[in-house]
């Protein structure tokens, strides 16, 4: 009679359930068994059942095995961590190498775009670096007719505020009226008069000794000797 194939999922009959994991868990023992004798080999097989009862095999000792597997794992990780340090190291590698080279053709480019080390530029080259520095030029040129304007727009905005603040000051706190400027006219009516005192100086002119003279200031027939 040929056996049909059995469907793997979980058996819903929980009788059933428990007859199949009672063959199949004595055939498994039995296969770990026959594997060890056969074989030669150490094998360790653990097994709870539904309800937590644990079965188990051991060719050798099970804690021994147990322990065996634990540091083989730890080498493992240790090797394949190895293996992923390494591989890690191999990549930074090859990106500093990039980087460097990427370094390299920028320092270059600066060299060149400061007018050094251009005596093996082709005429290719050095059209292609007159038309950089003209684009940089034009940006750098641009960006200070920005700048520029902007300053003008801040300084005509400050310039609106401080006459706002000077009008709302002058309406606040008036200026008093300032008194009539009378030294002006005292200086004019000064002048006059030193003007009528000069006119009044006697600018006759007198031949002879002084003794000829009156006394009342008259003036006497000049005399001449």
């Amino acid at each position: 009679m040929v056996r049909g194939k059995t469907e793997m999922k979980r058996i819903e009959n929980a009788t059933s359930r428990q007859v199949t994991f009672s063959k199949r868990r004595n055939g498994l023992l039995k296969k770990a068994f026959e594997l060890s004798v056969l074989c030669d080999a150490e094998v360790a097989l653990i097994i709870f059942s539904p309800r937590g009862k644990l079965y188990e095999f051991a060719s050798s000792s099970l804690c021994g095995t147990i322990a065996r597997y634990r540091n083989h794992t730890k080498e493992i990780q240790g090797n394949e961590k190895d293996e992923a340090e390494e591989e890690e190291m191999e990549i930074i590698k090859h990106e500093t190498a990039n980087l460097m080279k990427q370094l390299e053709v920028l320092e270059a480019s600066k060299r060149r775009l400061l007018g050094e080390d251009i005596g093996s530029c082709s005429f290719e080259e050095l059209q292609q670096l007159e038309n950089q520095l003209d684009r940089s030029v034009a940006k750098i040129r641009a960006q200070k007719n920005r700048v520029f304007m902007q300053q003008i727009q801040q300084l005509k905005e400050k310039e609106k505020l401080l006459m706002a603040e000077h009008a709302r000051l002058s309406g606040k706190y008036p200026l008093p009226a300032l008194p009539p400027d009378t030294s002006s006219q005292q200086n004019e009516d000064a002048a006059s008069e030193d003007n009528s005192q000069v006119s009044e100086v006697e600018t006759d002119l007198f031949i002879g000794l002084p003794e000829t003279r009156t006394k009342n200031g008259s003036k006497p027939f000049p005399v001449f000797r």
